[in-house]
């Protein structure tokens, strides 16, 4: 009789763990995701502005494309109009589809004039230099893939290696989507991919760094491609 009420007992416990496990996982994304707002509803490009007829809502993401017929002779920007962030973590989904597309996400950044901006870009590429590095126009790459950088007030920087680059890369979901993370706090600013750390930077250069401005997503010149993003959250930082 007590050999059944164990075997019971045993049988029920493996019939609750996977309930017990989806739970936890369930748990934790939850916990995860606290403090995040959504700032895309997935069917209009409400609180954003952009260039017409660049920008349109595919699938429940933000697109924007260029063909043969209709090229992009010059990079152009989707502005969010919720604000200029200072501290925050955003997330958001991205798929970049044509060989040689460029595009990133804007951050930190000031609204110029035929939507144009000027900022912190967290890059993305369909190629093997500059996803998941932190460029800014007037200085180039400020921190690659792979690399960890600190930035005196005199633009002076010295740099660590996190890993490396090419074996980061492999994280990347080339022709699907990915997942990206911007976690900025004072001058510190981290870039991750599918939840890999792909670079990170203190930056205190008395000219360039930035520290609250206009998010902005972008269309790149050059060959035919195509750009998306969904899933667009953000968690401000106190």
């Amino acid at each position: 009789m007590i050999g059944h009420e164990r075997q019971s007992m045993k049988q029920v416990f493996y019939m609750v763990l996977p309930v017990l496990a989806f739970c936890i996982l369930a748990f934790s994304s939850t916990a995860e995701e606290t403090g995040f707002v959504s700032i895309f509803d997935g069917v209009s490009l409400d609180g954003w502005e952009g260039k017409d007829g660049e920008w349109r809502v595919e699938d429940g993401a933000i697109t924007a494309e260029s063909t043969p017929e209709h090229p992009c002779p010059a990079a152009h920007y989707l502005y969010w109009k919720g604000g200029e962030p200072q501290d925050f973590i955003l997330r958001f989904a991205y798929k970049i589809q044509g060989e040689g597309g460029n595009s990133g996400v804007h951050f930190r950044s000031e609204t110029r004039p035929a939507w144009d901006i000027w900022g912190y870009q967290a890059d993305i590429e369909k190629g093997k230099e500059w996803t998941g590095c932190l460029f800014q126009h007037d200085r180039g790459g400020v921190v690659m893939r792979g690399f960890k950088s600190y930035i005196d007030e005199e633009g002076r920087k010295t740099e660590t290696v996190l890993d490396d680059p090419a074996k980061l890369l492999e994280a990347v979901h080339q022709d699907d989507w990915n997942t990206y993370e911007i976690c900025a706090r004072g001058t510190s600013i981290t870039l991750s991919i599918n939840g890999q750390i792909m670079c990170s930077v203190e930056d205190h250069d008395k000219v360039f760094s930035r520290q609250k401005g206009h998010i902005a997503l972008q269309m790149h010149p050059g060959p035919p491609m195509k750009i998306q993003f969904k899933d667009l959250r953000i968690k401000i930082l106190e």
